[in-house]
């Protein structure tokens, strides 16, 4: 988004928002785009000084960052009564924060209830204690993952905890519909951040490269693309759509197991590999 761009089209201007796990990665790049567009506060709840006072910095005057853990009810609490005091009210929510502790089938129970206390527990107390707050026209958006709608081997965990979320998102927003309360997902899939940047040994080149293989699109995205998605998603010209997931993943949801290749093209790719074996 340009500058011109920032100026031009500010739809969440006055707006107050909350992001958890705001204070890194996707969270912090949905906080500044949310900044982007307008609001008049965004309250980035995150772990570390050091991580809360960086991100805060970045974003200006309109953040306020807060450290918290949010699997403590009197943490989420505080949080909340700091926004309350700035506004008095909450205009949107945004659940981001997540871990990822997953062993697969190895999973053991504190991988499991650690990760689902964080991912899916934490949002549904986050929601339930923001929710009186909010007025007609409000929204919550779960960030949900293209790993909760798909199966991989060796996974377990983290996309059962993001699957369970977006069927929190369609009850909370039936829920909350007679309230004016809109409440949606949101679903990246391969997305540049501090994981992505590990395995690419800090290359977008090569993350692109990799994400090329799986997304239409022929790279992998950038936080930037979902924030301005979650901005879109708060805004008032998504004012007609709730209880569905929006998928920002570059066209990844929308291929099948033969990963947008005709059955020839496999087929032709199997007799190639098979003419290189050596005949015995």
């Amino acid at each position: 988004m340009t500058h011109s761009r920032q100026q031009a089209y500010r739809p969440l201007t006055g707006k107050i928002a909350i992001v958890t796990g705001g204070t890194q990665g996707l969270g912090a790049d949905i906080a500044r785009e949310l900044a982007n567009s307008g609001v008049d506060k965004v309250f980035v709840i995150g772990i570390g000084k050091d991580a809360c006072e960086s991100i805060g910095a970045s974003i200006g005057l309109c953040a306020e960052a807060i450290e918290a853990d949010i699997t403590k009810d009197a943490e989420i609490d505080r949080c909340i009564r700091r926004a309350l005091e700035h506004a008095g009210r909450i205009d949107i929510l945004v659940n981001c924060a997540a871990i990822y502790a997953d062993s697969g089938l190895a999973s053991t129970r504190e991988q499991w209830l650690s990760t689902l206390n964080v991912n899916l527990v934490s949002s549904a107390i986050f929601t339930q204690k923001t929710a009186p707050h909010m007025r007609h026209g409000s929204v919550v958006i779960n960030i949900g993952s293209i790993g909760g709608k798909f199966g991989a081997a060796g996974r377990a965990v983290y996309p059962a905890s993001k699957a369970a979320l977006l069927q929190l998102t369609k009850s909370f927003a039936v829920t909350l519909a007679p309230d004016g309360i809109r409440v949606l997902s949101v679903s990246p899939s391969w997305t540049w951040s501090p994981m992505v940047a590990r395995m690419s040994g800090g290359s977008h080149e090569l993350a692109d490269q990799v994400g090329a293989l799986v997304h239409p699109l022929g790279r992998v995205g950038r936080g930037e693309e979902i924030g301005r998605a979650v901005a879109f998603a708060a805004s008032e010209d998504a004012s007609w759509i709730t209880g569905t997931d929006l998928a920002v993943d570059g066209g990844f949801s929308c291929l099948g197991p033969d990963q947008g290749q005709s059955a020839g093209r496999w087929f032709e790719r199997a007799l190639q590999e098979r003419a290189k074996e050596p005949s015995v």
